[in-house]
């Protein structure tokens, strides 16, 4: 068996193809020699039969029939004539001529006769010579003779294939070409259907084939052209959105890579260039400079804290512990924390709940994160005399925390890309972690952190959480 899956499945049309076409021709050729013999005798039989009958109503006898029947032509036969009427035919004298292309012998050759008593007169059947009297289940077998409804002889079949005239044996002789044709026929339409097929089916997989490969080398970004609207096609969609994925997820990761170490670089190399200078007596110690360096080190700390939280997320191990929060709560104790902030910068910080909101299973810890994060954004991005609202509703479905503030706003550009890892929009001193990690953890809760922004019109970040039972 061939292992290509072309030749696979062009094996298998043909199988079918030859299984599909001989099984019928075969079976055509097998039953209708038989058939049409079954015919041909049952013809000659009746044809027996109303020459018989005619001639017992002739002669009243069946003396003589042997003579009568000896073949004098092999086209046409007399019709049998009484004794006292020798030239007028009988009432049934049409039906006395021997059907064109048959010869009389053909009768006697392929029936018996047995008069009344059962003593057979006419024997197509060396076993059975004439003179012999056959029993009433042999008699059983045959068909009656009837003339004026009482029965005279009996019609008995030899068991052996009829002689066929010369019409019928060019009639199966062009039945069985006919059937060859057909089924050469058929047989080369289902190869070739089979071939097309075979290759139709196999042409978008050898090309996932070589897109694999090709994959495999390194080339991540892969896309199969595919017409179908079958499996075969959902099929390489499939692909092409896998592969999609796999290449955007592979630049992510050397972007992620990248901008890792552009960050890393900066406070090392501060860290280095100060203990190089302190070793080498070029600076001499001193607390402010302690403190630069620890200062350094603090940044590394937490840029380290926060890709361990993003690995966890993208892992799926983000720790979550959930009790009752009270969301009008949670806002005002990040508004508390931000309050010296603001005022600071000239900025009013303000909860607005216009009505009452039940507490939700919330980890504490974790929303207080993404909250300080957005707040913390907002302060550095809402100018002095500005305002910077948080609120919370609810519906039947989820709990909404906003916070809203009207700052510069984002640009259409930057709107897409503030939850990327290490996007910034601006130069400011944040790492670009912050949204990242913020929609993280908001995630992890089950819910979504959406923006809305237009420059000018200032920035609202709204967090939403599915309504769960508390735990």
């Amino acid at each position: 068996m061939p292992r290509s899956l072309t030749w696979k499945l062009t094996f298998a049309f043909l199988l079918v193809a030859a299984t599909v076409s001989i099984l019928p021709i075969a079976s055509v050729r097998l039953l209708n020699p038989s058939q049409f013999n079954t015919l041909v005798v049952s013809q000659l039989r009746e044809d027996f039969r109303s020459l018989l009958a005619d001639y017992y109503q002739a002669h009243g006898t069946w003396a003589g029939l042997e003579e009568y029947l000896r073949p004098r032509s092999a086209e046409t036969f007399p019709a049998p004539q009484t004794p006292s009427a020798a030239a007028t035919p009988s009432s049934h004298s049409e039906g006395g001529s021997v059907p064109a292309g048959r010869n009389p012998h053909d009768w006697r050759s392929q029936f018996s006769l047995a008069d009344a008593e059962g003593v057979v007169v006419l024997s197509a059947d060396p076993e059975v010579p004439a003179g012999n009297r056959l029993s009433a289940n042999a008699l059983a077998e045959g068909e009656p003779i009837l003339v004026d409804g009482a029965a005279v002889g009996t019609i008995l079949t030899a068991p052996r294939p009829p002689n066929l005239s010369p019409q019928e044996s060019r009639y199966l002789e062009r039945l069985n070409v006919a059937l060859l044709l057909a089924g050469s026929g058929a047989f080369l339409i289902a190869l070739g259907m089979g071939v097309w097929l075979a290759r139709t089916l196999t042409r978008p997989l050898q090309a996932l084939k070589a897109a694999a490969h090709r994959m495999a080398e390194g080339d991540l970004d892969q896309q199969v052209q595919s017409n179908s609207r079958d499996e075969i096609g959902e099929l390489a969609a499939a692909f092409n959105k896998m592969s999609r994925a796999v290449s955007q997820s592979n630049r992510a990761r050397r972007k992620l890579a990248a901008d890792v170490a552009h960050e890393l670089r900066t406070p090392l190399t501060v860290i280095s260039g100060y203990i190089e200078s302190l070793r080498d007596g070029v600076l001499a110690p001193s607390p402010k400079r302690l403190s630069v360096i620890y200062d350094e080190i603090e940044l590394l700390q937490l840029l380290v804290e926060d890709l361990r939280i993003l690995s966890e997320a993208d892992a799926g191990e983000l720790e979550v512990i959930r009790q009752p929060v009270d969301p009008a709560d949670l806002l005002r104790q990040a508004c508390a924390a931000f309050e010296q902030q603001a005022l600071q910068k000239n900025v009013v910080l303000e909860v607005d709940v216009p009505a009452p909101v039940p507490p939700i299973g919330l980890d504490e810890t974790r929303m207080a994160q993404v909250l300080a994060n957005l707040i913390g954004n907002a302060l550095r991005h809402t100018p002095p005399g500005g305002r910077i609202t948080l609120g919370t509703r609810e519906d039947a479905k989820e709990v909404l925390l906003t916070v809203g503030d009207t700052g510069n706003g984002i640009s259409a550009e930057d709107l897409p890309h503030i939850f990327d890892r290490f996007y910034r929009a601006d130069d400011g001193g944040a790492s670009g972690l912050g949204l990242a990690i913020a929609r993280a953890l908001v995630a992890a809760h089950g819910g979504m952190l959406e923006a809305e922004s237009a420059p000018g019109e200032g920035t609202r970040m709204r967090i939403r959480l599915p309504r769960r039972p508390n735990p």
